[in-house]
């Protein structure tokens, strides 16, 4: 089997497994963070240096990480946060059809409680430009909330330019920076992001943890989503996953020292993979823009989907977002992007990572053109 759904989750990284070991013994790390006796500090002490590796990896100060349970868990804290904490009814948010799910359904949800939303469309590149979000602000605008990094296409929303209009404007900038940290350089100290998430899955950390960059200077101010001791400066309350924190650190931390250089290589195999499929006539790369390394879109024209997808057994690799997977229907993305949906059905999400070989990437190459020229030579759209 050949790994190429880096987009959807990373493997942990040896390295940050034996960095969470000593929270998953009895004789180590096992106490409450926030417990007031030695074995506690101890942990606390642990999670706070978590702390501080996440937010170097970010430009951000410690104090401005809350840990979340993963980038789901802090963009519905983030949005839900920001119109609870300023009053629901009549509050305007400006999102686009293209973000995660979590942010869509979010959205959703706050419309049945008086919110409005405006769901702008991107363009055929996959961007959504800095014009287009100041078209759309409103005297009520409270928020934007916008992906760095689009996570079927790899695209990236220019957020440096975007941040510093809106800040003048008094809009709050939430970003879903899932699929962008250690694959692009964030440095939040010279782009005015108010509100950040982030998930260690995504960077070869373990499942169940991230965090939520929260702004201080000047204030973010958020309505907790969950109550109960006034854990995370009373953001987000519940005992901490200690080795979880510490297992994002590690990652985080990785990335911090290898990830410019990661980003480059994974960038060549990706284009080395490209051009391992320029054999096959009318494909199509699906998002022109600026894009993040790791990710490649592609449509097959001339091919059933499900068939394209089952003939493939042998490569793990995604129609779309994992997220999205319990739904039959075409990627949505895709279709935003002015695919129809036979062939935003015949697509493939192809996603690189570090532990992703140039033999690997050449085998897959070589089997995606064997099975969709073998698919045409029977299909009834093709001939």
């Amino acid at each position: 089997m050949i790994y190429l759904d880096y987009a959807a989750t990373t493997p942990l990284d040896a390295r940050v497994l034996e960095a969470m070991m000593p929270a998953l013994v009895a004789d180590g790390l096992q106490a409450n963070a926030a417990s007031s006796h030695a074995p506690g500090f101890r942990a606390r002490a642990a999670v706070e240096r978590a702390r501080a590796q996440v937010a170097e990896l970010l430009g951000a100060e410690a104090s401005e990480i809350i840990f979340t349970s993963g980038a789901t868990e802090s963009n519905n804290l983030a949005i839900k946060g920001v119109l609870e904490f300023r009053g629901l009814r009549q509050a305007h948010v400006v999102t686009s059809r293209i973000e995660h799910k979590c942010v869509l359904d979010t959205c959703r949800y706050l419309e049945t409680q008086g919110a409005r939303v405006t769901y702008l469309k991107p363009g055929a590149d996959g961007a959504i430009t800095p014009e287009q979000v100041l078209d759309a602000l409103t005297p009520d605008t409270a928020l934007v909330s916008l992906m760095w990094v689009n996570n079927e296409i790899g695209v990236r929303n220019d957020i440096e330019r975007l941040a510093p209009l809106l800040r003048e404007r008094g809009v709050l900038l939430h970003v879903d920076a899932a699929q962008a940290s250690g694959r692009i350089d964030i440095n939040l100290k010279q782009t005015p992001v108010d509100l950040l998430s982030v998930s260690a899955h995504k960077a070869y950390g373990p499942k169940g943890i991230g965090a939520l960059f929260v702004r201080r200077k000047p204030r973010a101010r958020l309505a907790p989503q969950m109550h109960g001791g006034g854990h995370e400066q009373g953001m987000r309350s519940g005992t901490l996953a200690t080795h979880q924190i510490v297992g994002m650190g590690a990652a985080f931390e990785i990335l911090r020292r290898e990830g410019a250089a990661e980003a480059e290589r994974i960038a060549a195999l990706r284009e080395r993979f490209w051009q391992g499929l320029q054999g096959l006539d009318r494909i199509h790369r699906n998002g022109a823009g600026p894009s993040a390394p790791h990710v490649l879109n592609v449509s097959f024209e001339g091919v059933e989907g499900e068939s394209l997808r089952a003939s493939l057994a042998d490569l793990a690799v995604s129609s779309g977002s994992a997220c999205s997977s319990a739904t039959a229907e075409p990627s949505y993305v895709l279709r935003a992007l002015g695919r129809d949906d036979e062939l935003a059905n015949a697509s493939l999400r192809f996603s690189f990572g570090r532990f992703t070989t140039a033999g690997e990437v050449d085998a897959a190459a070589e089997r995606v053109c064997l099975q969709v020229k073998r698919l045409r030579s029977i299909s009834a759209l093709w001939n």
